[in-house]
């Protein structure tokens, strides 16, 4: 009985929310195509707003216009996203996923500058939710590669996180060293700052802003420098062997109508998040 429960319960809605689902979260419909590009415009709009928004001379023009379109947008989003909850079965889970998380960000800068003003400016994030450009253009071939580096990068994860514990723990050193090797007269006036100076050395920015004075110290510059050089091409081997591994994703645009999960398999007939049929 329970187990007949539970496949209720995924199945997807049907009625109205049925129909909703289908604009809002499938692009292979004439009624979803318009939607996802009406949004598409509308989100390089908004960002377009806040982008203006940030030039002075602009903002001294326009402001009260921009901070109408700002809210106009924000409110039209809000509506979306309260839409989208209601379109699928299981809205939690839609919420912890990629996109509903980036939609939800996306609402909460201009909300939070009623609060603390300018950050409204912080809208930008807006610019990820174009990340949906491929699934809507149906451009699978992207998809799938997309989910290629995504995995690369998760099968990557132990090994990078070895890696940046590693060069954390050099920098401390070097920091270290260099504060007692050149002192507080040079203008390493502590630890920190030293620690600073060497991941903008080991990582070769250079800012200039903090340079060694004695040759003892610069000596040590010099190997922290090459020592970068090294450095940097063990992130880009890892990933990059990944990469390599037969490991080509087949990906499709169908979307979880229960958790509105994407990125599944061409052959999949069950989402891969939670298990509803698609």
């Amino acid at each position: 009985m329970s187990a007949m429960n539970e496949m209720s319960r995924d199945r997807p809605a049907s009625g109205w929310r049925e129909r909703l689902h289908s604009i809002i979260f499938e692009s292979d419909t004439p009624a979803g195509k318009v939607f996802d590009l009406a949004l598409l415009i509308s989100i390089m709009l908004s960002v377009l707003v806040v982008l203006l928004d940030s030039v002075q001379s602009i903002r001294t023009r326009h402001g009260e216009l921009l901070l109408a379109l700002e809210w106009f947008f924000t409110l039209l989003f809000t509506v979306e996203f309260l839409l989208r909850l209601v379109a699928v079965r299981r809205p939690l889970a839609y919420v912890g996923s990629f996109f509903g998380i980036v939609d939800l960000i996306a609402l909460v800068p201009t909300y939070l500058s009623l609060l603390l003003p300018g950050t409204q400016y912080l809208l930008v994030v807006r610019v990820l939710r174009l990340l949906r450009m491929f699934r809507i253009l149906r451009l699978t071939e992207y998809l799938e590669e997309s989910a290629t580096l995504r995995r690369a990068l998760w099968a990557s994860r132990r090994k990078i996180s070895v890696f940046l514990l590693t060069v954390s723990t050099l920098t401390v050193i070097i920091g270290a060293v260099m504060y007692v090797v050149e002192g507080e007269a040079n203008g390493f006036t502590s630890i920190p700052i030293s620690i600073y100076w060497a991941v903008v050395t080991l990582t070769t920015v250079g800012y200039g802003d903090l340079t060694p004075q004695t040759p003892l110290g610069r000596s040590l510059a010099v190997l922290v420098m090459l020592l970068g050089y090294g450095i940097i091409a063990v992130p880009t081997g890892i990933v990059t062997a990944e990469l390599t591994r037969p490991m080509r994703a087949n990906v499709t645009t169908q979307v979880c109508p229960s958790c509105g999960a994407e990125d599944h398999d061409a052959d999949a007939r069950f989402c891969k998040r939670c298990g509803a049929p698609l």
